[in-house]
């Protein structure tokens, strides 16, 4: 991890204090962002590489306005084979550069009857059915407490703040609780009305170890789902990865003005 910090500070002055992970199909913010310097993950010494469809791989410095910006355009999956801490390793290398703040998108299924494709969710919470924590093996004191707390893993003030400025613009934005898997097969309809039952709203197959590992380490975090699909058994079709890519750019254009908007007001 050493070398890929000392990497990453020797190509960039930007020394941004927020940052953003872009999930499938939603990595149009970073192209918005100006004096931008993009950086393959294939060119990080130990950075995973990305091999999901619609992750583009690098990371991205640049600015909004006056206020620098570190955006992951794509993440790596327990799916693809690696284990909780390479999926993680991106988010321990941002907080190492300086990172306070984080904001995770994602691509998900609606499992809540009355969400809609195409719909953002601010995730209140999360239930964690990986089968697996970034945090299990030796803790690192210096970084975190070996038993972190989880009672508030999204942080209520970045909430309050995304759901006030989401009003002003008239953006609907509704509350859910996200529930991870491990995939890469889409969940069975059987499944489906289980997790409504134990109260999921959405349904994925990344962010909550990176958001584990964030607050381990301090980090204020906000996350956000882009509804892309409807779970399985909610409506007579299948379920492709077509139509999660196809949702994202239908949507690329409001998640960005939002995204603008919401990060300087995030970085007060």
């Amino acid at each position: 991890m050493t070398d890929a910090i000392e990497y990453l500070q020797s190509l960039t002055s930007i020394r941004p204090k927020i940052a953003v992970v872009l999930g499938s199909g939603l990595g149009g913010f970073a192209e918005e962002l100006s004096d931008r310097r993009e950086i393959p993950y294939t060119e990080i010494p130990g950075w995973p590489r990305s091999t999901a469809i619609g992750h583009a791989g690098k990371l991205v410095f640049g600015r909004i306005g006056r206020l620098g910006v570190a955006a992951m355009s794509g993440r790596v999956h327990l799916y693809e084979g690696y284990g909780p801490q390479a999926v993680t390793f991106g988010v321990r290398v941002l907080r190492a550069l300086g990172i306070e703040s984080i904001v995770f998108t994602n691509a998900a299924g609606g499992i809540n009857l009355t969400l809609e494709r195409g719909g953002l969710v601010l995730i209140s919470d999360h239930i964690n059915l990986q089968g697996s924590n970034p945090l299990m093996g030796p803790n690192d004191d210096s970084i975190g407490p070996r038993f972190p707390d989880m009672s508030e893993a999204y942080s209520k003030e970045y909430r309050e703040t995304a759901k006030a400025l989401a009003h002003e613009m008239g953006i609907k934005l509704t509350e859910g609780v996200y529930v991870a898997l491990s995939g890469p097969s889409y969940e069975t309809p059987a499944e489906i009305r289980f997790l409504r039952t134990i109260g999921a709203d959405v349904v994925g197959m990344s962010t909550v170890p990176e958001v584990i590992v964030a607050n381990h380490m301090g980090m204020k975090v906000l996350g956000l789902s882009c509804v892309t699909n409807m779970a399985a058994g909610i409506l007579p079709q299948k379920i492709n990865h077509e139509e999660v890519l196809e949702t994202g750019a239908m949507v690329r254009d409001t998640l960005v003005r939002f995204m603008k908007a919401l990060l300087p007001r995030l970085a007060e």
